[in-house]
């Protein structure tokens, strides 16, 4: 076997990057629940100053702030001896309604861990690991990761980019959010058209709980937001203006039956919002930093999801325009469109109607 000593050496420049990545994720985790990025994002502080703010171990810290520094993750002042953070820094650490927030991708990391047996098993056998099987981190690190983008896209952009929708939801609508999780969806629609109202689906009954619970501190009332225990193909209701489905139709078992569900349960002139994960068609379109990050969460989240349910199909989280379009035209739709975009997002329309 002949090894080139420049490929090596580059493939073990990766290995280094990649295993330092690792072993930091858990970092972020700590500091995100001990609130220190929030902490230091007050101002630079040496690790006894920021230890006595932020009530933790002087020691452990002095190795966690040079573990973040090493990383990018803060600043180090050698004059000072003191660790800040930059403004760009903090907007994606410390503030947690940013577009840019980020812990909650490593809280989804931590499932990812602890599913290894689990994953094992099933890439043996060709079972499936249903959403309720994984750790509670996954659904809480789902919601923290995909929620800042919800909310500076949602009602702003991809609403608008549908037809004549945000007029309808002003006026007064009927809107079912499926697959809704924690509601993070939900939510901001409901309090962005307060005319309207919501109903939020999902068939995992502890979200669904926690969704309810955040409805009702944000004073919400079930005439205008509710909950419910369903799934994609059975859930109740006729006659929605807005069916929407976030981020969870690749996760289905039968996604063109759901596909069908929806468009019996939309008026004529209703609308299929489609919010899916920025894909390309192609493998080879999507070997780049964001299809590593969906293709690694597809094989521990999102393709045994679907493996665990009735009809299997396994779109994957890199599913792309082309089959998604496919889906919703088996399901008897018969207008397909990409309506709008975001870095980790593609956002499409179906209809029945012009």
């Amino acid at each position: 076997m002949a090894i080139q000593e420049d490929r090596l050496n580059a493939f073990m420049n990766q290995f280094v990057q990649d295993i330092g990545a690792v072993m930091h994720a858990p970092t972020v985790v700590v500091g995100d629940q001990l609130g220190l990025y929030k902490e230091l994002a007050k101002g630079p502080a040496t690790p006894d100053e920021l230890a006595r703010r932020a009530e933790v171990d002087a020691r452990y810290l002095s190795e966690w702030l040079a573990a973040q520094a090493a990383s990018g993750f803060v600043q180090y002042d050698r004059a000072t001896g003191k660790f800040g953070m930059t403004e760009e820094q903090a907007f994606a650490l410390a503030e947690e309604g940013s577009p840019a927030f980020i812990p909650g991708a490593f809280q989804i990391a931590v499932d990812q861990f602890k599913s290894i047996p689990k994953m094992v098993q099933a890439m043996r056998t060709g079972l499936g690991v249903g959403w309720h099987e994984h750790d509670a981190s996954l659904f809480h690190g789902t919601e923290r990761f995909f929620r800042p983008g919800y909310a500076a896209n949602l009602v702003e952009q991809w609403i608008p980019a549908l037809t004549g929708m945000r007029e309808r939801l002003h006026r007064g609508a009927r809107v079912a959010d499926v697959g809704c999780g924690h509601g993070a969806s939900t939510l901001l629609m409901a309090q962005a058209f307060p005319a309207s109202s919501f109903v939020g689906y999902d068939y995992h009954g502890p979200s669904v709980e926690y969704a309810r619970e955040v409805a009702r501190d944000a004073g919400l009332g079930e005439d205008r937001l509710r909950f419910e225990v369903a799934s994609a193909q059975d859930y109740p209701g006729q006659d929605f203006d807005l069916v929407a489905f976030f981020d969870c139709l690749h996760d289905m078992g039968d996604p063109v039956g759901a596909a069908a569900h929806v468009k019996e349960s939309l008026k004529p002139d209703g609308s299929w919002l489609i919010v899916e994960p920025f894909a390309n068609d192609t493998l080879e379109g999507n070997l780049n930093p964001v299809g590593r990050v969906y293709y690694s969460a597809s094989t521990f989240i999102c393709t045994p999801a679907s493996r665990a349910q009735k009809g299997a199909m396994c779109l994957g989280a890199q599913a792309g325009e082309a089959r998604t379009r496919d889906v919703a035209l088996q399901g008897g739709f018969t207008q397909f469109r990409r309506a709008a975009e975001a870095p980790f997002n593609l956002i499409y329309e179906a209809r029945s109607s012009s």
